[in-house]
């Protein structure tokens, strides 16, 4: 409930401070660029402290603290600073988390709980984004870090009452594992790095791209790669797009909300029908979909605005961000587990892992510069382009992603 809005919040935030497009992905590119190496280091600390409760106790304080900084600071450089810390800190409790609930509970409940927690947890956003509709059509936007920032104090005390000792400690490669824990902990952040990856982590993973089998993880982490720089793209100008179209604040949040919710039945649904339909299937329809979304964004700024953009967001963003999206990353993540090897678990997701990064970072930086020298039509544009070429890439993943033994 408190993170959920934050993104949002800043994009908005930016613009009240008379900032452009190009300052919002400013922002965004920092946050995306300090995830990388919070991953590393709150991985390293994860590894040392096992004490689980105290770092998940601090670093939702720490996250509160950043949240309420946001009404303190009041230039765009300092909004942009403070949301690169607010990146920084909110890594660091997705692993503990995660290992908090494997060490707790019998390996026999972890497919349940871990669906529970995946519930739980989409539940939340949602709840913080209705919560800022409401908000923001009675009070001003910069005040929304008040309740946002007491949820984040109120999860650090829930903490210090309900978690209790633990009775096992297990190491992070363990995530990698269990399919449930890797997919809630690829969910909330797409990195996870059990170790560095090196140049020739890479190089071992597409010089054999042209040859059979070994095809397949170049070809996903390729398609994967794409997927993540068009949402790059999208994803930073939507929030000005909205903006600019004198879309009001709180009507901005209703957007976001609509796709939440959307997200949230879709994932229930397809959990469930993802084996039945086809992983390569369903993430090729999914991609399609996505792109499909993104053009339809493209066509409609370059000729509408206010209601009729408003009413174009409230149906292609739930398609996009909801139903596609929910539909890629629950095939594309079955189709890394099962290209994972038992003995380089840590080398395939630390490419996997930088690969989103990069391209997630790359996307921002370069949504921001196309949107504020051409316009935000062609942006939208250009992330579609992309989404079709991972379709095309997800369409030549051979047969052995569909099944592990």
């Amino acid at each position: 409930m408190a993170v959920g809005p934050v993104s949002t919040f800043v994009a908005l935030y930016i613009y009240q401070l008379h900032g452009s497009v190009l300052d919002v992905a400013l922002a965004t590119t920092l946050f995306n660029a300090v995830t990388i190496p919070a991953s590393i280091f709150w991985g390293f600390i994860t590894d040392r402290i096992h004490t689980r409760k105290a770092l998940i106790v601090l670093s939702y304080v720490a996250v509160a603290a950043s949240i309420f900084a946001f009404d303190i600071i009041k230039t765009i450089y300092g909004v942009e600073l403070i949301y690169a810390a607010f990146g920084f800190l909110s890594v660091a409790f997705a692993t503990p988390l995660n290992l908090l609930i494997m060490e707790t509970q019998p390996k026999s409940k972890w497919a349940s709980v871990f669906s529970r927690f995946s519930m739980i947890s989409s539940i939340g956003v949602t709840i913080g984004l209705f919560l800022s509709v409401g908000w923001t059509g009675f009070f001003p936007l910069q005040v929304l870090v008040i309740p946002l920032g007491v949820l984040a104090l109120a999860s650090a005390v829930l903490s210090i009452q309900m978690i209790k000792g633990r009775t096992s400690v297990f190491e992070r490669s363990m995530i990698a594992m269990i399919r449930e824990s890797l997919f809630h902990r690829l969910l909330y952040l797409p990195m996870l790095f059990l170790k560095v990856p090196k140049i020739i982590d890479f190089l071992r993973i597409f010089r054999n791209a042209k040859f059979g089998m070994t095809r397949e993880p170049a070809l996903i982490y390729t398609s994967v790669g794409a997927f993540y720089f068009a949402s790059g793209i999208f994803n930073t100008s939507l929030v000005p797009s909205l903006a600019y179209a004198n879309i009001s604040t709180s009507q901005v949040f209703l957007v976001l909300l609509a796709g939440m919710v959307i997200q949230d039945f879709a994932f229930n649904f397809l959990a469930k029908q993802i084996q039945h339909r086809g992983i390569r299937r369903t993430a090729t329809q999914g991609l399609l979909l996505r792109g499909g979304s993104y053009l339809a964004f493209g066509i409609a700024i370059a000729f509408v605005g206010g209601v009729p953009y408003l009413g174009v967001a409230l149906v292609f963003y739930p398609l996009g961000a909801g139903i596609a999206y929910a539909a890629y990353y629950a095939a594309s993540n079955v189709m890394i587990f099962n290209t994972l090897g038992k003995g380089n678990q840590g080398s395939m997701l630390g490419v996997f892992s930088a690969l989103v990064g990069m391209a997630t970072m790359l996307g921002s930086f370069v949504s921001g510069l196309i949107s504020f020298y051409v316009g935000y039509s062609e942006t939208f544009i250009a992330a579609a382009v992309w989404i079709g070429l991972g379709a095309v890439l997800t369409t030549l993943i051979g047969e052995g992603v569909e099944s592990k033994e």
